[in-house]
């Protein structure tokens, strides 16, 4: 089979989705990959099935009997990544730090430590020190693949789209496995060919992970996709996939919500993300609850959901997450339009993706200023994106701005996939369309 994956993209130019297969294509190989990228010896404790708990455990007794070793703090931080996934406890963002700042002191030049660094920088949406780092450890470790995916990843995120489509291309090249099917997958998502991204994701789900969490997460995503192209059931068939792998999996009983909103039960959309939040309060479950229940007509528990947000924002921002693209889209929902355009742009001085333009047009489509807010939504749609969200915040801000036959277009393509807007934004939809007929 060709490996020329991306060729109908090129030369045309993922969150979440980036920073955790960041982490996941380090792997227990590569994670303490050094100079010449050979494998260090790891703890025989640290088996596929270990629990993060055991492998942090295993990996402090680790570093504590060969505290000159960068490789096991490497390890460490990357077994401390994974406790954030889990828990949602964004202070073991600190430990992480501590870990891998501790391996560059012992290694400089140590890829799988700068690797794993990019890796963290691209976890607290720092993808210009993400970047920095995945350009160093390729240098020092050409025929090392690791550093590939986070190189790729930060190439996303700052927006310069060509450039990570090459860096793709090498890394599909190099090594054709889960990291690089998914990547894959979401770069062709970006672009709006949702049937060659969930092709792209089925491989990835083919080749397999070393550990339980990965099959799930790529079932999860399979499962998003599926709700972009309106096949409510395959998207359900997809979460219930990534269950079997991970029994409770938050995101998949998550996108299990967005099923259930997408049939009509909000009930059921409701108590699912309760639980889910309950277990893992991020800011993306909060706001889906809080959603589905003022959907639901119970503004009042509503209320007490949303009010948790910026909390949940500031405890990320205390530990060095930068959320002001997710922040400012909550801000222009659901708080003040003028802090979400001071958000939005900020966000798109740092990295002037397709995220942050979509964000800066819903914050001026929000505050009253739809006429700004168009330029920012044709760049948010600018590489074919077909994210209901996005064309949702464009014909918005069209029919707001009088381009009716504009807004048309965009909501009727959004309306295609609403399985996949939110409670509030999918009916919204539907009722901005049948006006505009």
């Amino acid at each position: 089979m060709s490996m020329r994956l991306l060729s109908r993209l090129l030369p045309v130019a993922l969150a979440a989705f980036a920073v955790t297969l960041a982490v996941l294509a380090l792997g227990r190989d590569g994670s303490g990959e050094g100079r010449a990228g050979r494998p260090a010896a790891l703890p025989q404790a640290l088996a596929p099935r270990a629990s993060t708990d055991e492998r942090i455990r295993v990996l402090q007794d680790t570093v504590r009997a060969a505290p000159t070793r960068a490789a096991g703090y490497t390890l460490l931080a990357d077994a401390y990544l994974q406790k954030v996934r889990e828990s949602g406890d964004a202070s073991f963002y600190a430990r992480a730090q501590q870990a891998v700042d501790r391996a560059l002191r012992l290694d400089p030049g140590d890829a799988g430590a700068l690797t794993q660094r990019g890796s963290l920088a691209l976890a607290r949406h720092d993808f210009r020190a993400g970047l920095r780092d995945a350009r160093r450890a390729r240098a020092l470790a050409p025929d090392v693949n690791k550093p590939f995916g986070v190189l790729v990843d930060a190439l996303l995120e700052l927006g310069r789209y060509r450039d990570a489509g090459r860096a793709l291309q090498a890394m599909v090249d190099r090594r054709p496995d889960l990291a690089a099917y998914a990547r894959v997958s979401y770069f062709r998502e970006l672009h709006g060919d949702l049937d060659g991204a969930v092709a792209a994701m089925r491989l990835a789900a083919g080749a397999g992970g070393e550990v339980p969490e990965s099959d799930a997460y790529v079932r999860t995503l399979l499962g998003g996709l599926e709700l972009q192209r309106g096949r409510v059931g395959a998207a359900r068939h997809e979460y219930r996939r990534a269950l079997l792998s991970v029994p409770g999996y938050p995101a998949a009983q998550a996108g299990l919500a967005r099923v259930d909103v997408a049939r009509g039960d909000l009930g059921g959309a409701i108590s699912r993300l309760r639980r889910v939040v309950d277990r893992l309060p991020l800011p993306e479950h909060v706001i889906a609850l809080g959603e589905a229940e003022l959907a639901a007509g119970r503004p009042a528990a509503a209320r007490r959901d949303l009010a948790l947000v910026r909390a949940e924002q500031r405890l990320l921002g205390r530990s060095g997450v930068n959320t002001d693209v997710e922040l400012a889209i909550f801000e222009a929902d659901h708080g003040r339009p003028q802090r979400a355009i001071a958000l939005a742009r900020r966000a798109w001085t740092a990295a002037r993706s397709v995220r942050s333009a979509d964000a800066l047009g819903w914050a001026l489509t929000r505050a009253g200023r739809p006429r700004a807010a168009l330029p920012w939504a044709r760049r948010a749609l600018a590489l074919g994106s077909r994210d209901p969200s996005f064309l949702y915040h464009a014909g918005i801000a069209a029919r707001d701005a009088g381009h009716r036959a504009q807004a048309r277009a965009c909501l009727r393509r959004a309306v295609a996939g609403r399985a996949a807007l939110s409670a509030l934004n999918g009916p919204r939809a539907v009722r901005a369309l049948d006006a505009l007929r």
